[in-house]
């Protein structure tokens, strides 16, 4: 019985310790991808069918919010996801590794080639099918846990300077999803949902200018604007990222606390191992059954793989090494050009926010074709950006510290 405790106490141990490497919630978001690809190519593809469409419902009054489980992962739980964006992004600009105009330029021109070639691969592939067109921002995004967990496994061997490039450079590619979203991704639109939306909003910028800092404030205010942008036709997410932005970064009354590092620390982890997982695991599940390779050199699917694996780094290096050329920007420090490219090559890691974007351009057309090829370009393409960065980071020498031995 001792003997049992002892074990049951390693096992905790473990897990704490796990849960602590920066690559535990890129491990976890590879393993709900495989068990949603397992599922779907077994026996038990019903049952992963059938959860994903059980109906879920909540009214309130002649108030009714009915979805499918998918729409609520998508909608809702998402939500979540882009509101620890908005904290993120306002912390970083505000205080952070994006507060000085010197320190923008090299991750923000990175971010805008590696979004603007990718989607050129992309629409050059697809430029006769109006409805695949749909899809041309899928490879224009960087999932940033994915990313950050995959270079971590690199070891001390990369420069700090690196990891900070690439969370700063995904920061932007997040804010240009969101933009994106914003501008091409949205329905019809409902007037006086969006009416109550603003609405919203405005009460939240009356509340940060009046330095109200009780939490719970927010947090009413914000589940009415979500439900208001999910009724207007406007992505649901949105009013995640809006609240995220409102919620202060000081208390007036106490400069030892931080209302927004409060909100992110308190989300952080429910986001990387609990939300995103979830959503991988609800998106990532596509059925290999009668495909062969030649179905990867489909258009969409193509397009979706070069984009993620060879334009995002071709479009990073080009506006990163120009601007570096010309003298508008440094090196990161203590890193080389092959170290810049290497961190590059994993930006290609789509994964989270091209299934995103991929739910948002093809899930309404019911075009299967669509749907399969979407997923089967995500998860090769960062697939290949995963592995083939994480070796080059490996086998060559990121940095200029000659005391740093390559493997």
């Amino acid at each position: 019985m001792k003997n049992k405790y002892i074990y049951a106490d390693d096992f905790s141990k473990w897990i704490q310790d796990f849960m602590r490497q920066d690559s535990a919630s890129g491990i976890i978001l590879i393993f709900a991808a495989l068990l949603a690809l397992l599922m779907v190519n077994s026996p038990l593809s019903w049952v992963y069918d059938g959860l994903l469409s059980t109906p879920v419902e909540i009214r309130i009054g002649g108030l009714q919010l009915a979805k499918p489980l998918l729409l609520w992962i998508n909608d809702g739980l998402m939500a979540v996801f882009f509101m620890l964006i908005g904290l993120e992004v306002k912390r970083e600009f505000l205080e952070g590794e994006l507060s000085r105009a010197d320190q923008i330029v090299l991750p923000g021109l990175g971010a805008i080639g590696g979004m603007l070639v990718p989607a050129a691969i992309y629409y050059a592939l697809n430029a006769d099918d109006p409805l695949a067109l749909n899809g041309w921002a899928i490879p224009a995004a960087t999932d940033i846990a994915f990313a950050l967990g995959i270079l971590s496994l690199a070891g001390s061997r990369v420069p700090v300077s690196l990891r900070v490039f690439l969370m700063a450079l995904a920061i932007f590619d997040d804010l240009g999803a969101i933009i994106i979203i914003a501008i091409f991704y949205t329905a019809d639109l409902s007037f006086y949902s969006l009416v109550l939306a603003f609405t919203m909003i405005a009460t939240l910028v009356i509340l940060n200018v009046m330095h109200v800092t009780r939490l719970s404030a927010y947090v009413i205010v914000g589940i009415i604007l979500w439900i208001a942008v999910l009724k207007s036709g406007v992505h649901a997410t949105l009013a995640g990222v809006v609240l995220g932005l409102m919620i202060p970064i000081s208390d007036p009354k106490d400069e030892t606390r931080s209302p927004l590092r409060d909100v992110e620390h308190g989300l952080h982890q429910w986001v990387a191992f609990l939300i995103l997982p979830i959503f991988a695991f609800a998106n990532a599940g596509v059925s290999l059954s009668g495909l062969s390779i030649g179905d990867l050199m489909d258009p969409v699917p193509l397009g979706i793989a070069a984009g993620l694996f060879i334009g995002k780094p071709l479009g990073i290096m080009l506006f990163c090494g120009g601007a570096i050329l010309l003298g508008f920007a440094k090196l990161p420090t203590r890193a080389n050009w092959f170290g810049l490219f290497a961190t590059s090559v994993l930006c290609g890691i789509g994964f989270t926010m091209s299934l995103f974007i991929a739910s948002l351009a093809f899930e309404q057309t019911g075009e299967d074709a669509l749907i399969i090829g979407d997923r089967l370009g995500i998860l090769l393409g960062s697939g290949l950006s995963a592995v083939v960065g994480l070796l080059l980071l490996k086998w060559f020498n990121p940095s200029t510290d000659k005391n740093i031995k390559a493997h």
